[in-house]
């Protein structure tokens, strides 16, 4: 295993994150605490040392679960966790969102799941659209100030909230979101018209979730519209893109002699222009295994293309109406050597 400073920062981390969605079964179809534990020992024995999960992952489980693997062991793990979320039947105006309450209120209960009095990463988790983003920012800072987080980072929130906030953060000498968190596959491209580009442009490190999409990329679903998963049913929808895009994972694995699954990783990791730390989610060792075995090989630059093509999206305004315009540049754009890109 590698290891990559995580965005702008010094913080150096495994170029592959361990998701703890999967730990704990109180949402019906996670992992046991003996398989967490064997999940966390071939991670750690890999060199694996970055942790993604989050204070509502199958209501505290995943944290209280985490905590006590982690002891005597915590200081080798950048452990990251998420405020925002609460339960879908609460009725307590004030326990989700992205308030300060719920922020310290969050804190308070990740630090006594995890054993721990300090957290690597604190992400926000979802962006909520009510609270003010200087609120979140000031409150934020508070808790690295108080030696709580050491970082912050942002998860599933628009670009543009993300720039006025690291804007603001920079402006104010406030801690500044350093990654982003976001669902990217071969299926899901979206997050290149806006998010990546702002990434880069803010140096803040990508952990891509989603990249299997929960199976549909390795060949699971081929055939079998509707399979009930936990995912939305509207993704089971198989167009003939999805299909093909599928094929074509599956034709490079046999060719390479390796799983679909370590396809769809590779082509998410080897993107350009981003610093990208995939999170690997799994209900088994096993299956960490397999996508653990993804880092020992990468895509050559012929299937990179076809994975691109299969999968390509259109980006929109204003991309390629910017690129090479040469009523901006005018017959200069070809000798301008632009380190930028």
């Amino acid at each position: 295993m590698r290891y990559k400073l995580l965005g702008k920062s010094g913080l150096r981390v495994s170029e592959a994150c361990l998701g703890t969605m999967t730990f704990g079964e109180t949402w019906g179809w996670g992992a046991n605490r003996e398989e967490c534990l064997k999940q966390l020992d071939l991670f750690e024995s890999q060199g694996g040392n970055f942790i993604d999960t989050s204070v509502n992952y199958t209501n505290g489980e995943s944290e209280t679960i985490l905590g006590e693997l982690l002891k005597g062991r915590r200081e080798r793990f950048v452990v990251a966790t998420k405020y925002t979320l609460t339960r879908p039947d609460s009725i307590d105006p004030n326990s989700g969102g992205n308030s300060r309450k719920n922020m310290r209120q969050s804190v308070e209960r990740s630090l006594k799941h995890l054993r721990t009095d300090y957290i690597d990463v604190l992400y926000l988790h979802m962006w909520d659209y009510m609270t003010p983003v200087e609120e979140v920012l000031r409150g934020l800072d508070d808790v690295v100030s108080q030696g709580k987080a050491l970082y912050v980072a942002v998860s599933d929130t628009p670009a543009y909230i993300v720039a006025e906030a690291n804007t603001l953060a920079e402006l104010r000498g406030w801690a500044r979101f350093i990654g982003l968190q976001i669902p990217y596959s071969l299926l899901d491209r979206a997050v290149e018209r806006d998010l990546l580009p702002m990434a880069r442009h803010w140096d803040m490190a990508v952990m891509p979730w989603g990249i299997l999409e929960a199976g549909i990329l390795t060949g699971k679903f081929q055939g079998k519209l509707n399979k009930p998963t936990r995912l939305d049913a509207s993704k089971l929808e198989l167009s003939e893109k999805t299909q093909g895009t599928v094929k074509v994972v599956q034709a490079i694995a046999q060719e390479a002699g390796r799983s679909a699954a370590q396809v769809a990783i590779n082509w998410v990791r080897q993107r350009p222009g981003s610093l990208m730390v995939p999170i690997l989610g799994a209900r088994s060792v096993s299956q960490l295994a397999d996508n653990l075995a993804a880092f020992e090989w990468r895509l050559n630059e012929e299937q990179i293309e076809r994975l691109n093509t299969a999968s390509q999206i259109d980006l929109g305004f204003p991309h390629g109406f910017l690129e090479g315009n040469h009523y901006v540049f005018g017959a200069t754009f070809k000798s301008i050597d632009n380190h930028h890109v």
